[in-house]
């Protein structure tokens, strides 16, 4: 029997890595016998620059602006080929780094996310892929693009001051202070969501309150970024305002399609590709997957979803360990999840689950070992492939 084993972050509690291992070592005390290939997987949000180190290369870290403009220690990778550089850009600008102070995406800044890219620039990086996910951030990239040089000013020819609440203060857009260099840089955007740049389903529509803003608040971000991309396409001639995952981080994502013509690439899709998930799959009986919660957002590019999908492509069933379960079992199993089962077996408060998360993924990949030596009557044809006698 040859099992991958490929979870996504618990969110605040367990990194793709330490959620990996822990079912890895639950598996083994069942007694289960087989051959365990561990793939831990991220999507552009939360391990996403774990993921791709997994196979070798270089973390650097350095000191950046955060996004509420205080000094952060950020790293990004730069893989085995020297060329090829992964920035998770909530490393520099996501919410956890708010997480104990009020959020304030009205000056939230993504200057931090620059500043690694500008970094990774230097270091030789011809290929870049920025992971979009975790951001607290809805400024439309406009922190990240004067760290890089671009000059945003207003109509008095001052620069524009740092965060979202600011978009619709920039006038004048200059593209001189860009590197030249980055003409020859693929920029690769990971991420895990579709939603265009602006609208109802955009970026400050649905991102926005996950920030903090309010109602009014919203309202602004959306003005903001419709007079800022509509500035873009008439200064630049370049039109990203209903472009699809345009929304992602707070509309960083359209912002570095505009200026880098950054494309937009699934998050899951890039990691998988890079940890060689397809060949592991021509051997495999069963995939094990997981996530800190299900839900319906799930469905639509989240790491464990594509990563059954793809299994189902190639005939491997794909069962889940989940902390929460907020979906539909019919959803999730029209999506490519054969069985989701949850962590907690008993009452207990969201605090003391996430503190005892790795004992209790441990625990739950325990049973599904024990689960998986039974024998029952009546099985698919493909489960009996990895059921022992």
């Amino acid at each position: 029997m040859h099992i991958v084993i490929a979870p996504g972050a618990f969110k605040n509690s367990l990194s793709a890595g330490a959620a990996a291992a822990a079912i890895e070592k639950g598996l083994k005390r069942s007694g289960l016998e087989a051959q365990l290939h561990v793939l831990p997987i991220a999507d552009g949000g939360n391990g996403t620059l774990d993921a791709f180190l997994m196979n070798g290369g270089q973390r650097k870290t350095l000191t950046v602006e955060g996004p509420q403009g205080e000094p952060v220690n950020a790293a990004y990778g730069l893989l085995k080929d020297g060329q090829t550089a992964v920035i998770e850009m909530a490393q520099a600008s996501g919410l956890e780094l708010v997480a104990n102070r009020p959020l304030n995406p009205m000056t939230a800044s993504t200057y931090g996310t620059g500043q690694l890219m500008q970094a990774a620039l230097e270091a030789g990086a011809t290929r870049i892929i920025v992971g979009m996910g975790g951001s607290a951030t809805v400024d439309g990239g406009l922190g990240a693009l004067q760290a890089l040089g671009v000059g945003l000013f207003n109509a008095y020819g001052a620069e524009v001051a740092r965060g979202g609440g600011n978009l619709s203060q920039v006038f004048i857009i200059d593209t001189q202070g860009l590197d030249p260099r980055w003409r020859d840089v693929e920029v690769l955007i990971a991420t895990d969501v579709d939603n265009p740049t602006l609208g109802p389903d955009g970026a400050a529509a649905i991102f926005g309150p996950q920030k903090g803003a309010t109602p009014g608040q919203v309202d602004t971000l959306e003005t903001g970024l419709r007079h800022f991309f509509t500035l873009v396409k008439d200064q630049l001639g370049k039109d990203v305002r209903q472009l699809e995952g345009g929304g992602a981080a707070g509309a960083l994502s359209a912002g570095l399609a505009a200026f880098l013509d950054a494309h937009i690439e699934s998050g899951i899709a890039l990691v998988m590709a890079h940890g060689g998930f397809s060949s592991l799959l021509d051997s495999a009986d069963l995939v094990i997957t997981g996530e800190g919660r299900m839900d319906s957002q799930t469905v639509h590019g989240k790491g464990p979803i594509g990563v059954a999908r793809l299994a189902q492509q190639h005939g491997v069933p794909t069962v889940a360990l989940v902390g929460g379960l907020a979906l539909d079992d019919q959803a999730l199993h029209e999506a490519g999840i054969q069985a989701a089962l949850p962590l907690v077996t008993e009452p207990m408060s969201l605090d003391d689950a996430l503190a005892q998360a790795g004992d209790l993924l441990e625990r739950a990949a325990l049973r599904l070992g024990y689960l998986l030596q039974v024998r029952k009557t009546g099985l698919p044809a493909s489960a009996s492939t990895y059921l022992v006698e």
